[in-house]
């Protein structure tokens, strides 16, 4: 866990790229230089460990949400972003550095190539994918697409920024449940946009 820990702490920081995996095994404290290259191999493993680990936390938390709105009856687009944003922003706590970690990967791959189910055990953002198609029948499956990864990727960026910027000392520009509300709005305001 610590190596986990260290290694999510020093690619937020550092980039994933950039990051000697011996100095995370130094950072950890840990005398044999080959330590995290011994535990996962390398740093496409290690990153996923990492990824598939903090995620269980974030799919929980959509699962029990998507189950209290269909509970309630059809959800709605924004139903749909806020159970992908909301749990995120769980992780924004201070000494968390996965939204930093994921706002890297996006940087550094170009999106979320390496990242598919086997890697993140959220079966729920497929789900919600897959409900958004049923909610917005008259845009194209390729526009829908590329519109849910900015949908996330903005997401992503912008809990990354508030983070920073939280972390920092310095005032975010609103409390932050009214900057993940309009955040919510916003998105979903993208996602059901005309088409061009």
């Amino acid at each position: 866990m610590l190596l986990l820990m260290t290694a999510e702490q020093l690619f937020a920081e550092r980039g994933i790229a950039a990051v000697p995996l011996r100095d995370i095994g130094l950072a950890a404290g840990q005398k044999n230089n080959g330590v995290v290259q011994y535990y996962f191999g390398d740093r496409g493993s290690l990153v996923r460990d990492i990824i598939a680990y903090r995620a269980e936390v974030s799919e929980k938390l959509r699962v029990d949400m998507l189950a209290g709105i269909l509970a309630r009856g059809r959800p709605t687009v924004s139903d749909l972003v806020t159970v992908f944003v909301r749990p995120m922003a769980v992780y924004m706590e201070e000494g968390n550095h996965y939204i930093a970690l994921l706002s890297r990967y996006i940087i550094e791959h170009g999106g979320y190539e390496g990242l598919d189910r086997s890697v993140i055990p959220s079966g729920t953002v497929y789900t919600l994918r897959g409900m958004l198609s049923r909610l917005l029948p008259g845009t194209p499956a390729d526009v829908l697409a590329e519109r849910w990864l900015v949908m996330m990727t903005s997401a992503i960026h912008t809990l990354a920024r508030y983070q920073t910027v939280m972390t920092s000392g310095a005032q975010l520009s609103a409390p932050i449940d009214d900057l993940l509300d309009d955040l919510v709005r916003f998105l979903t305001a993208g996602l059901e946009a005309p088409l061009a």
